[in-house]
């Protein structure tokens, strides 16, 4: 006879919390476009996870585009993507030393500060503040 798992078992329980985070994650881009071919898109889009439409605001590409170098624009892929780690519950971490040099360019982050490992934590609200001022320019991903 087999036994049924509890809803309290804990496999239970990760099983059901990976399917919600793959759910959630399902709007992620797939093909993080480089700005500076976005800027060319009549409509600039790309594709989520889950096969949706992403839509780019072209208003916000184009005050990116009048703040950030061309060097950067040709380097920097969007959306920007920030990294939930549940072992750190008060910060999202950074991954790509372009998008850190965008967002100090920006002034949305200090030039002072630096990758360390190949991450940046940088503070929820802080992060909540750039998504609010860079609409579809930013994703936050689940871990």
């Amino acid at each position: 006879m087999r036994v049924q798992p509890s809803a309290g078992d804990e496999s239970t329980i990760l099983r059901w919390m990976r399917l919600e985070i793959g759910r959630i994650n399902d709007g992620i881009v797939t093909e993080r476009k480089r700005l500076s071919l976005l800027l060319r898109e009549e409509h600039p889009s790309s594709v989520t996870r889950g096969g949706a439409e992403y839509n780019f605001d072209r208003d916000v590409l184009l005050r990116m585009e009048q703040t950030l170098p061309g060097e950067l624009q040709r380097e920097l892929r969007l959306p920007i993507l920030f990294y939930f780690d549940s072992t750190v519950p008060d910060s999202f971490f950074l991954a790509d030393e372009a998008a850190l040099q965008a967002l100090q360019r920006l002034e949305e982050i200090s030039p002072l500060r630096r990758m360390h490992g190949g991450r940046l934590w940088i503070a929820k609200p802080i992060v909540h503040a750039i998504m609010n001022r860079y609409p579809t320019a930013v994703q936050i991903v689940m871990g």
